[in-house]
């Protein structure tokens, strides 16, 4: 039986180094659009864990991996800076226009839609 489990968590520790490099990928592609980026990890329960980006253009994207483990992994192999909170100086780089502002806010007010 301990055989399995052994084979069991090297499958995972494999599917989750697979999942690490994709996600990494997927920053680096991120970066480069916008001529840089910075991340932050929120924990999100059973969903995984967001890693929300911010270029320095402004723009910004998020992704979701599995656990925070994957994310920590991502992030690190496309080495970008991760803040601890998703404040101050980090926030304020985020800009925002009309289609996040309808989004957000005007939906919920009576605001146009989007669509």
């Amino acid at each position: 039986m301990a055989d399995t489990q052994q084979v069991d968590d090297s499958k995972q520790a494999a599917k989750d180094e697979r999942r690490a490099a994709k996600l990494a990928k997927e920053i680096g592609t991120f970066a480069r659009a916008h001529g840089g980026a910075e991340g932050q990890l929120a924990y999100i329960g059973q969903k995984g864990t967001r890693i929300v980006l911010v270029g320095d253009d402004g723009g910004w994207g998020d992704l979701v991996a599995p656990t925070y483990a994957v994310a920590q992994s991502a992030v690190e192999k496309a080495g970008i800076t991760v803040h601890e909170d998703f404040d101050g100086d980090f926030a304020a780089k985020v800009e925002t226009g009309p289609y996040e502002w309808t989004r957000m806010a005007g939906i919920q007010i009576g605001g146009p839609s989007n669509g």
